[in-house]
């Protein structure tokens, strides 16, 4: 976006028209009225005022503001978790100074989703201050969760179908995520509850016996429905460098991204997730994350893996993997093995790693693998 167009407030959309403008800019801004002299009334002024939504929203909106204040969204519990399993310490002025700097940057309050696009992406009213009730799907939800989500979704990504849902439904993120997903408050990553949404609350007759041969006992208890029904490869990023350039300017790098298929040991197997096999993507982070700042700052980095549970967002009914048994079955390049994984994080994935000799064999009595659509399935 234009600078200009990141702070235009638009007169008809907002002035005129939305209920937020009958309270006044000060009311959630602060600032000094009675005066016409610039700098005497941007005196005390906050320019993101929901970055304290009881104070900003809750007044009238307090249920959602109480939800937002320790939302993963806001408060970014999972990026900590996972960080404090790396050894790092949220008491050290040099660990909290990186990632004070980097990993809150993807932070987001409830003007991020309702006002302007996501801090991340450089901020920017996106409708000239109007309050959408619903957040813009692929400026506020895509725009964070893009190239590893949204790009799944819509089929962005050469050569591979996107979503069935979005192809022939047309459905938006919040058809399935719902309001409580976004504003409720809650502990440690995304995936630390229970699986919600999950396939089965809309596909209730997915189960044994259902005329579909593949959905038996063994492979719906042992493997999630991603590991079938993902249409292709997805992003995975494989390292992220922080630093300050020489004039104190916050920075990172990434290395390539990649595009991944690749079924591994559940890493979270629970109660909620009880499958053995799941998809796998690998995450950006490197042991060296934070050494610009000082050395060893994830000491135990290896404590967690750095291929990682995944839900990918291309979803079809016949993919490359469930054409035919034996295009999965035998089919070694689709499981993440020892020679798919970098040496120096090797002993961070033991857990998730497949030995050769538990891939599924070859099944000798099943059809040839097919490649999907060679017949017009979709």
């Amino acid at each position: 976006m234009e600078v200009w167009e990141k702070v235009l407030i638009d007169s008809e959309k907002y002035l005129e028209k939305d209920v937020h403008a009958e309270v006044g800019c000060i009311d959630c801004h602060g600032g000094t009225p009675d005066t016409d002299e610039k700098e005497e009334a941007h005196e005390g002024v906050v320019v993101k005022a929901s970055a304290n939504p009881m104070k900003a929203c809750g007044g009238c909106h307090k249920s959602y503001a109480e939800g937002a204040q320790s939302s993963k969204h806001r408060v970014q519990t999972g990026y900590q978790e996972v960080l404090a399993h790396r050894g790092g310490d949220f008491t050290d002025t040099t660990f909290t100074k990186a990632y004070g700097n980097h990993c809150t940057s993807c932070h987001a309050d409830c003007g991020d989703c309702h006002i302007s696009r996501p801090s991340a992406l450089g901020g920017g009213l996106i409708s000239g201050h109007k309050v959408k009730k619903f957040a813009s799907v692929w400026l506020t939800c895509g725009g964070c969760h893009s190239a590893r989500i949204t790009d799944d979704y819509r089929g962005n990504h050469e050569g591979i179908p996107g979503d069935v849902h979005w192809e022939k439904q047309g459905m938006v993120c919040a058809k399935c995520h719902t309001e409580t997903d976004y504003h409720s408050g809650s502990h440690g990553t995304r995936y630390s509850d229970a699986p919600s949404p999950a396939c089965v609350d809309c596909h209730e007759d997915v189960l044994p016996g259902d005329g579909v041969e593949q959905h038996d006992d063994l492979h719906l208890e042992k493997m999630d429905c991603q590991t079938c029904h993902a249409a292709g490869a997805y992003k995975s990023c494989f390292g992220c460098h922080t630093g300050i350039d020489d004039q104190d300017i916050k920075f990172f790098t990434t290395d390539p991204s990649q595009m991944t298929f690749k079924i591994g040991r559940n890493p979270l197997k629970s109660e909620e997730r009880p499958w053995d096999w799941v998809l796998l993507r690998h995450a950006p982070a490197t042991p060296d994350l934070f050494a610009f700042y000082g050395d060893d700052l994830l000491p135990d980095f290896d404590a967690v893996p750095t291929w990682k549970y995944t839900t990918p967002h291309n979803t079809q009914t016949v993919t490359p993997q469930n054409a035919t048994c034996n295009n999965c079955h035998g089919q070694d390049e689709l499981f993440l093995t020892e020679k798919d994984v970098d040496p120096a994080e090797r002993a961070a994935n033991q857990g998730v790693i497949v030995a050769p000799e538990d891939i599924p064999q070859y099944l000798s009595d099943q059809p040839e693998p097919v490649t999907p659509g060679e017949e017009g399935e979709s």
